[in-house]
């Protein structure tokens, strides 16, 4: 074959044929760059470490730790030239290093591998972004209590199968999402936790002979300790999957919350105003008033999912220790991280900006035949009906409601005594939403008195 077909058959793209598919498919250094604060902090630390244990003398370590911060300051600045030849930011942060210090940069590598040190460098990126949901997390349950204690007794409907169930308070659907997020903060510290050990000192897989201080370089990064295993150490990368699982299900809770932002910001529902700031206008239709954050954050979360799957597939067939695949690591979690970090800040500034509609909720509460279940409680406790028999009266109750086209509140006693000749005057107490949501005081429940306590808990928890 000549090469002029050779050439035909590698495509236009890599019209220099084998090699340069291999160096577009083996180089990370389009991705991985976002790795180079994590580098060149970890690579001082071993700097620091080899001068200590007289691995390295004190000239090159200083050398070395100074020339690592010019090359950092460099990136940062935008004036890093990256190269694809050099494949990574480890070789392209070593190979700048090497001009600026000379011969020295060249001791930087000993007693590690890139194994270990791509390891350390992702585990300190995942931390960083694990530290930063913290902090969005609190952030969006701040935003929710402060909207739980400013309508603590404003009554809703509460919705199953997103059919009128039962009147709540706005303040009590609020404190709901306040207990997802914090289970999902809860994840984020035990995830920290769990990952927080140094793979650094692994080296290749089985350690290193040279008389190195991993307790030094762990500490000198923020880990607990060293990782225990050179072979795990360097193959590992539950932390990874951890972080992708703990987003997942946060970006579950976000996905419901942007649901019901949909929902309650429709024509037919008007439950809430979103600000200006979050929504957008039709092109074409000017009274349009679009949740289009809301439905962004419903849509990037399936990113999110698919980066944990597809983290899932690299990882599911590797023997240990490390093999190339493990590169496909870096990519899922950047985007990942990415669009978690946007939907968190995004849903803050949704919630934190949005007004509810009081007196659309109150409408809203008092239809449905919501307080059906005031009824059939009030028949047992009054009457002392057996909960099934309750059931079948309020049911037949409703009925005769729906027909006369009223509301349970508004059907005359003489009607209800049909049903029950037991039933007094004294069931229109319970059949206001207001008294409705007022009775419900057990632990949890919709009653202000609840929801407050619950907000003033979570006030100090949040400081």
């Amino acid at each position: 074959m000549s090469n002029d077909s050779a050439n035909r058959m590698w495509g236009g793209r890599f019209s220099a044929g084998p090699d340069a598919i291999m160096e577009a498919i083996n180089a990370s250094i389009g991705y991985d760059r976002r790795l180079a604060a994590q580098d060149i902090e970890g690579s001082r630390a071993h700097a620091a470490m080899l001068a200590a244990t007289g691995i390295l003398s004190d000239n090159d370590a200083e050398a070395i730790r100074e020339g690592l911060l010019t090359v950092l300051s460099e990136i940062e600045g935008g004036s890093f030239e990256f190269s694809t030849a050099l494949e990574d930011i480890h070789m392209n942060v070593e190979a700048r290093l090497k001009e600026i210090v000379g011969e020295a940069a060249g001791r930087l590598h000993t007693a590690r591998s890139r194994n270990d040190q791509v390891a350390t460098d992702f585990r300190l990126w995942v931390r960083d972004q694990l530290d930063a949901a913290e902090q969005g997390l609190t952030a969006l349950m701040r935003a929710l209590v402060a909207q739980a204690e400013a309508g603590a007794d404003w009554v809703m409907p509460g919705f199953t199968h997103l059919q009128t169930a039962q009147p709540v308070t706005w303040g009590h659907h609020m404190m709901a999402y306040v207990e997802m997020f914090a289970r999902d903060r809860a994840r984020v510290r035990d995830a920290r936790v769990r990952m927080n050990e140094c793979p650094l000192g692994a080296a290749a897989l089985a350690g290193t002979s040279f008389p190195i201080d991993r307790e030094m370089t762990a500490q000198a990064l923020g880990f607990d300790r060293p990782a225990a295993n050179s072979l795990d150490a360097v193959s590992d990368r539950d932390f990874a999957l951890e972080f992708l699982s703990v987003a997942s299900i946060c970006a579950m809770h976000l996905s419901r919350l942007s649901e019901e932002l949909v929902i309650w910001s429709s024509a037919q529902f008007r439950f809430v105003v979103l600000s200006d700031r979050f929504s957008t206008g039709s092109s074409i239709m000017p009274q349009k008033k679009n949740p289009d954050a809301a439905e962004l954050i419903r849509a990037k979360i399936g990113r999110i999912y698919g980066a944990q799957t597809a983290l899932m597939m690299v990882m599911k067939g590797l023997p240990l220790a490390y093999s190339k695949d493990m590169q496909e690591d870096k990519e899922q979690v950047f985007d990942a991280a990415d669009n978690w970090m946007l939907a968190l800040a995004a849903m803050e500034g949704m919630v934190r900006d949005m007004s509810a509609n009081r007196e659309a909720l109150a409408v809203a509460a008092g239809a449905g035949f919501s307080t059906a279940t005031d009824l059939a409680d009030w028949l047992v406790r009054a009457l002392g009906l057996p909960f099934r028999e309750a059931h079948h009266v309020t049911g037949s109750l409703v009925a005769k409601a729906e027909a006369m086209g009223c509301d349970l509140a508004d059907l005359p006693l003489a009607a209800m005594q049909e049903e029950h000749d037991g039933i007094t005057e004294a069931v229109f107490d319970v059949l206001g939403v207001e008294n409705s949501v007022a009775s419900r005081t057990s632990y949890g429940g919709t009653a202000p008195e609840q929801v407050r306590a619950q907000v003033a808990i979570w006030k100090d928890k949040l400081g």
